[in-house]
């Protein structure tokens, strides 16, 4: 699950390197170089302590973190929050590998549009189900939903 705040569970004092091989003591050092790397964590940046990254560069270790032992559902709140459009591009690319099943809520446009395939809209009225993505729920409606950008 990662929240809007899902950067909460970092502890500030640990390296990036560090604070993945303490979640996953037993992958080594080489796979978790890599991951951090795929997520724009190269050379000297995983030497970063974790209480100085920007907001995106806490968002892409934790998703780094969610992504290397995926699990087959993945619930996301708000996935975007915080980062810039280099890291949503790269968000984008690295959920669209993803094989299980994802859950998401986001009021980004773009990010709706590049990974949906199916639309849960919540009314007073009850849950209504669109098939297809995104696109395919505002050309169906007619409108787009609510508080969203691009």
């Amino acid at each position: 699950y990662f929240a809007q705040h899902a950067m909460d569970v970092l502890d500030g004092d640990s390296t990036v390197l560090q604070w993945l091989e303490e979640s996953f003591p037993k992958a080594g050092q080489s796979p978790l170089r890599a991951l951090a790397g795929c997520f724009g964590f190269s050379g000297d940046d995983v030497e970063k302590r974790c209480r100085v990254l920007s907001g995106g560069e806490k968002a892409r270790l934790v998703m780094a973190a969610m992504l290397f032992d995926p699990p087959n559902l993945l619930v996301l709140d708000e996935p975007t929050n915080h980062l810039d459009l280099d890291t949503k591009e790269m968000l984008i690319k690295a959920l669209s590998a993803y094989e299980g099943t994802m859950l998401f809520v986001s009021h980004d446009r773009h990010f709706l549009g590049a990974l949906s395939n199916r639309v849960l809209e919540l009314t007073p009225e009850g849950v209504h189900q669109y098939g297809g993505g995104y696109l395919e729920y505002v050309e169906r409606t007619g409108q787009e939903a609510p508080g969203l950008h691009s």
